[in-house]
């Protein structure tokens, strides 16, 4: 199927590594001009080297702190120069599960490790579209997609949840605003999905219980287990990016204000 995506400009915020630099890969593969930006530039440029070693494409790099507004407004304005405008922005910029201090039993939290966790996967998110937003009205085309994520739907991690549902009000919020002038604003919920810290996750719990990575990740998707998921495996990063390459797509237009799951069907909810 080919998406409507070969030369479309996109800006890519927590590309280094992760959910976000599996959704710049799969970009990439439709023929996307990109922009990576993360706070280290270290693992920018690695990242890009891995991208373009694959798909061929030209991939820039720039380092930005996203609880910085002026920051963020120099990226963006940068990353619209260096790729000729700008049409697609995924913002996917945070630590994943959220700080140590923030994540806890709530005598536990540390208010300044809290906020910051909001500060930037929230208002990262904010700062970045409203900086996007000029250059996404002005090429008549827009798509933002916000990268969530299912502790929103879990209880007890307040860190996460906290984050991540109001990513998702702000999603709908920005997709009324914006739809009219030819945008669309979604977000996608990952659930425990397979990144390069997986491997040094299951090793560290492999030390401490002696079981194998290969049966940790077994016993982790057993039918009954807390962790389990409908389909019985992990999900990769690269089939989340899918689903982003999706909503970035013109077949993509009617999906506005919207959040997709694709976490293997976790959990036992219903939801209408």
């Amino acid at each position: 199927m080919d998406f409507g995506l070969a030369g479309k400009k996109t800006l890519v915020a927590g590309g280094s590594r992760g959910i976000g630099k599996a959704i710049a890969l799969e970009l990439a593969r439709e023929g996307v001009d990109i922009v990576l930006t993360a706070r280290s530039i270290g693992p920018l440029e690695d990242a890009a080297k891995e991208i373009t070693a694959e798909t061929g494409a030209t991939v820039h790099t720039l380092a930005c702190d996203v609880t910085d507004r002026a920051a963020v407004d120099a990226t963006v304005e940068a990353a619209a120069e260096k790729l000729g405008g700008l049409h697609i922005l995924v913002n996917s910029a945070s630590l994943p599960g959220g700080s140590p201090n923030a994540v806890g039993r709530i005598d536990t939290i540390v208010d300044e490790d809290f906020l910051n966790d909001f500060d930037t996967k929230y208002m990262g998110a904010l700062r970045l579209t409203r900086a996007a937003i000029p250059h996404l009205k002005a090429a008549g085309w827009g798509r933002v997609i916000n990268i969530s994520g299912t502790n929103s739907r879990t209880p007890g991690n307040l860190s996460g949840g906290a984050r991540n549902t109001s990513l998702v009000h702000f999603t709908r919020t920005l997709a009324m605003q914006l739809g009219r002038d030819g945008i669309t604003v979604n977000c996608i919920h990952p659930g425990l999905t397979r990144t390069e810290r997986t491997a040094i996750q299951l090793a560290e719990r492999s030390k401490e219980t002696g079981l194998s990575p290969e049966e940790l990740e077994a016993q982790d998707y057993a039918e009954d287990a807390p962790r389990t998921n409908s389909i019985g495996r992990m999900v990769d990063a690269s089939e989340v990016a899918y689903v982003a390459v999706f909503l970035a797509s013109t077949q993509a237009a009617a999906m506005n204000g919207e959040l997709l799951i694709p976490n293997g069907g976790a959990g036992k909810g219903v939801w209408y």
